[in-house]
């Protein structure tokens, strides 16, 4: 059966021994967060534009909203029907964080605006520019690697000629053709192919344009099963191409005020890593490889060569010097060498697909949990724990968060995000898991102190509900924090700081503003021991200073009688130092 994409305004459907001998006694701030789904609230919803005039600055941030909205809704589905061009049920989830990093920049753009009052709103130019900017940098897969060519397609045309919305996505499509080294028709490149024909057939005002070239996407969308046999075969649409309809109705529905309203069926239940029925369908590379490279033309070039004698699913985009890099190799070393000779890479990300392992003897229980750096992972090992490892300003997708839940070859798994921003991405790996058979419990952990405690009181042989529910009242129990440098004057809930200084977060919010790292820890300890506490957890960087850790465990002896103090390594992380106090 044909699955079509529905409508954007449907409504669908860490430890040591001594870490394992501690006792722990029986509303993170920031921006707004939707109750439902945990995603970043956007501006709301802009009034009707309907008038013919061009994608202004506030248009572009609703689109960016609603795309985000969007892409969260249907990114279950979506990562469902992901079966090319690997079968890892993740494109949706992927799709969603690269377009969440677009927002974040086009946020930015307007939060400029508010620091520093200015009359009107920022240039369009300056905001889709953004945009574009923002899913470049935070691309991930295959899919959102193409999606941010795409929109970096429009804004070559819209940063020129505001009122050209057809010729942008004419443009869109072609420079995703130039970006991917090897086309495939049944994809996301054949949807937008379709949406540039439609509205370039359309007459009338934006909103027109964008509605046709939104219905011109989704009919393609429908006949991707015709085009690629894979997805004939798993009785599905192309997953990519589903995510860029979402994206094209948003901005529909951004131009119009009216959501589309379009009937669709439902995609039959689907496991992905069982559909494609070729066995040599499945072989492919063992290894995602994705960074950003600093490069000029003449050796993207070059790299673009090198790369596609080594794998396959290569797509090299960006320009003016910044690249997204992404392929799928054997040898991630070589992939990783190639950009090195090509200019600088970084933001360096390595994701094996996976051959599975020997088959082995299931365990009754397991625990999952992300962490910050190399430090704690390690410290979940000795513990018997899978850790996913969050390298700094690159949080796990849910592929990665379900490929650790199959890793564990448990029945049941506990699984602890320890961060907020992770809510959601963990939720849509504990469904998959849970389709697979694994008996799932998500503990709402926000840092990964209060995954540290929850750890410790993990006890196996205890019944799952009874052990979910000590884990969760101990993690619940141990209030966080965390330091943070300063990168710009900013306000903040405890005042204006300015660039260099030292923040101190407790329980998410800025509450301390200081000039050094010790002055300002132990000024958050002492607030945060105010209430009371037993235990003081301290996870360090690698790079913190040597004495900054003795100076604040002599601090917690002088000053609070009776509270312990546990020091741990966190090595690479961002923030200098973690804080628990339970």
């Amino acid at each position: 059966m044909t699955a079509a994409a529905p409508h954007p305004g449907s409504t669908p459907r860490p430890g040591s021994t001594l870490l394992l001998a501690r006792s722990s006694p029986a509303a993170q701030g920031g921006h707004q967060v939707h109750e439902k789904e945990g995603r970043p609230a956007g501006p709301p919803l802009r009034a009707v534009v309907g008038d013919g005039r061009a994608l202004d600055a506030v248009a572009v941030r609703t689109w960016c909203s609603l795309a985000l909205d969007g892409l969260g809704r249907d990114r279950e589905e979506i990562d469902a029907v992901n079966v090319y061009p690997v079968a890892d049920g993740d494109t949706g989830t992927n799709l969603y964080l690269t377009v969440e990093s677009a927002h974040q920049a086009v946020e930015a753009v307007f939060a400029a605006y508010t620091e520093v009052p200015q009359t009107g709103e920022p240039k369009t130019a300056d905001v889709i520019r953004a945009m574009a900017h923002g899913a470049l940098v935070g691309a991930r897969g295959n899919s959102g690697t193409i999606l941010s060519q795409l929109l970096r397609g429009m804004a070559e045309v819209l940063a020129e000629r505001g009122t050209d919305l057809s010729g942008a996505l004419r443009r869109a499509a072609e420079s995703a053709y130039e970006a991917v080294a090897h086309p495939v028709e049944g994809t996301v490149l054949t949807v937008a192919t379709a949406a540039a024909d439609a509205a370039r057939g359309a007459d009338g005002d934006a909103a027109a344009v964008a509605t046709a070239a939104y219905g011109g996407a989704r009919r393609a969308l429908e006949e991707t099963p015709g085009q690629l046999a894979v997805l004939g075969r798993a009785g599905v649409v192309d997953a990519g191409g589903w995510g860029l309809v979402t994206v094209l109705g948003a901005l529909a529905q951004a131009l119009s005020g009216e959501a589309p309203v379009v009937r669709h069926e439902a995609h039959p239940p689907l496991d992905p890593h069982t559909c494609p029925s070729d066995p040599a369908e499945s072989a492919g590379p063992a290894f995602e490889v994705i960074y950003l490279l600093e490069a000029d033309d003449d050796a993207v070039a070059r790299l673009r060569g090198r790369l596609d004698a080594l794998g396959d699913s290569l797509v090299v985009v960006g320009g003016d010097g910044l690249w997204n890099v992404h392929v799928h190799v054997d040898d991630a070393g070589a992939a990783v060498e190639a950009g090195v000779e090509a200019g600088r890479p970084y933001r360096i990300r390595i994701t094996h697909f996976g051959a599975r392992p020997e088959p082995r003897e299931q365990v009754q229980r397991a625990v999952v949990a992300v962490v910050p750096g190399e430090g704690l992972a390690g410290l979940c090992a000795e513990a018997g724990a899978t850790a996913v490892l969050a390298r700094p300003g690159e949080p796990p997708a849910s592929g990665e968060l379900v490929d650790a839940i199959r890793r564990a070859h448990a029945r049941e798994v506990v699984l602890l995000p320890n961060d907020a921003e992770l809510r959601h991405t963990a939720a849509a790996a504990a469904e998959q898991a849970r389709t697979e058979g694994v008996r799932v419990a998500l503990i709402p952990t926000r840092s990964a102190v209060q995954g540290l405690a929850a750890l410790a009181v993990h006890a196996p042989d205890r019944r799952f509900d009874e052990d979910v529910v000590a884990m969760t009242a101990a993690a619940g129990a141990t209030r966080y924090a965390e330091l943070a440098v300063a990168e710009r004057q900013s306000w903040t809930t405890a005042g204006i700081c300015q660039a260099g200084d030292v923040l101190g977060l407790i329980d998410g919010d800025v509450a301390v503003i200081g000039q050094d790292l010790a002055r300002t820890a132990k000024a958050v300890l002492d607030r945060m021991l105010a209430a009371g506490g037993e235990l003081v957890t301290l996870v360090l960087a690698a790079d913190a200073p040597a004495e900054l850790a003795p100076g604040i465990e002599a601090h917690v002896r002088e000053a609070h009688l009776a509270v312990d103090t546990l020091v741990y390594d966190g090595g690479n992380q961002s923030a200098p130092l973690l804080i628990g106090v339970e």
